[in-house]
């Protein structure tokens, strides 16, 4: 017998404060709270693959780094991706990145709770 991986299939975040990622993800990008999640985890109804705010684990030290997530490219589909970061951009939210046409319709970067840099496109 072969075994095989499709891809991801859930995707979470280390954060320092669950509740405040959380607020963040939902007031700001619209997000929706999955129905359950587990102890010390926000998890989101998002689709095609479940993203989620979590404590770190167990000898993880957030502290230590200067960026989490480093080295990583997270990217999440809007249907509007300037009038995301107009309102982003209107909040107070960094924008590492300007709004640009891409392989991916229109995108741009931001940093989201904790250093993560978030790219969003809406193609």
């Amino acid at each position: 017998m072969t075994v095989t991986v499709s891809g991801p299939d859930f995707i979470a975040l280390q954060v320092r404060d669950v509740e405040a990622a959380a607020t963040f993800y939902e007031a700001h990008l619209g997000l929706r709270r999955a129905p359950a999640s587990p102890p010390g985890a926000v998890v989101f109804a998002t689709e095609p693959v479940p993203f989620a705010v979590r404590e770190p684990l167990p000898g993880v030290d957030l502290d230590a780094v200067e960026r989490p997530g480093l080295g990583v490219a997270l990217w999440f589909r809007t249907t509007d991706a300037q009038a995301l970061h107009d309102r982003l951009h209107a909040a107070g939210i960094p924008i590492v990145k300007a709004p640009e046409d891409g392989p991916f319709g229109r995108m741009f970067t931001f940093v989201g709770p904790e250093g993560y840099v978030i790219t969003t496109h809406d193609n």
